[in-house]
């Protein structure tokens, strides 16, 4: 018996040894590497411009709060599921890709989220668009705000002034630095670069842009003309289907009037269906061809007019993509 008992302890040291050993390992392969600092970026309550601000991660962030449903999805293509504490403004056409997964996460809102609600679930780093860093109900702080409060921040590239669908490119290295997977981030981006060329090479023979200007209406009874001045990720992704917006320029509100005026070749409305009680593309579509005032329009009598979800247009991430694919097919069937 005392035998046996002997023979037990020491199995059990055995054990208790190894799962130390395989606990130090752990640590030590979460920490190799650090602290690892990228630059990134802050705009102060108020200002109209961002700053470049580095930041510095001296471990893999454990608890991320993403503020957006594109922010959440491109951190599941990374394999960073369980680092995903929360996720704020869920609307968007999902990515099938990753949809079993985003449907497991912690949901906190269909809108988007207050600081409030973003600091309720504990989070090491605040990530995602830029536009949302802010003190206002719908923002989850700025990123001055939630640093001295020692939270990590880590906004997107693709979403502040100047960002382009390059910039999605730029945030998937960046985000396999801060979280250690590389490896990972470098095939996610391959895989993107692959489409995107794919695309291109479709669109080879179209040498020359058409103009388009963007219906911003949830309501086919209303028309709102968005010049998306400044929005420089917009027009971009929009550049890569031949796209030029007409009103880029514009930095003051565009009338309806001037809309009919300038007359470009195409015209873009949203898709809001996958929000509650939304609109669907194709209602919108209906209704700007079938809208009296319009009917003098080029796009209207030539039946160009396309819907693309909101999220495709105004979620900064590697999404756009998909919404550029489709809408290619729709305008270019030939191609």
């Amino acid at each position: 018996m005392k035998k046996a008992f002997i023979i037990s302890l020491l199995g059990l040291a055995f054990i208790t040894g190894c799962g130390q050993k395989e606990q130090k390992t752990t640590e030590k392969n979460q920490s190799e590497g650090y602290p690892v600092t990228v630059q990134n970026f802050s705009k102060a309550e108020g200002a109209e411009s961002w700053q470049k601000k580095e930041q510095t991660f001296d471990k893999v962030p454990e608890k991320v709060l993403a503020n957006t449903q594109p922010a959440a999805e491109l951190l599941l293509h990374l394999g960073l599921k369980d680092k995903i504490v929360g996720v704020g403004a869920v609307f968007g056409e999902p990515d099938k890709a990753v949809e079993k997964e985003f449907n497991e996460l912690n949901h906190l809102s269909t809108d988007y989220i207050g600081k409030e609600m973003a600091l309720s679930v504990d989070p090491d780093l605040v990530y995602g668009r830029g536009g949302l860093f802010d003190n206002q109900d719908w923002g989850v702080g700025t990123v001055d705000t939630l640093n001295d409060m020692g939270i990590k921040t880590f906004v997107l590239n693709s979403s502040v002034t100047g960002g382009t669908f390059e910039s999605v490119y730029d945030d998937i290295d960046n985000l396999g630095k801060v979280f250690n997977v590389t490896e990972k981030a470098d095939a996610f981006k391959s895989e993107l670069k692959e489409r995107q060329a794919t695309v291109d090479k479709k669109l080879t023979k179209i040498k020359e842009d058409q103009t388009f200007a963007y219906l911003h209406t949830s309501d086919p009874e209303e028309l709102y003309v968005y010049p998306a001045n400044n929005e420089t990720f917009f027009n971009d992704i929009f550049k890569m289907v031949k796209l030029d917006n007409v009103f880029k320029d514009e930095k003051g509100e565009v009338s309806v009037e001037k809309l009919i005026e300038t007359d470009p070749d195409v015209l873009i409305v949203a898709d809001w269906s996958t929000m509650k009680g939304g609109i669907s593309g194709d209602t919108m579509i209906d209704a700007v061809l079938k809208n009296p005032k319009l009917s003098s329009m080029k796009a209207v009598k030539n039946k160009k007019v396309y819907a693309v979800d909101y999220n495709y247009m105004f979620g900064y991430g590697y999404q756009s993509l998909d919404g550029i694919e489709k809408l290619a097919d729709e305008m270019y069937p030939e191609k």
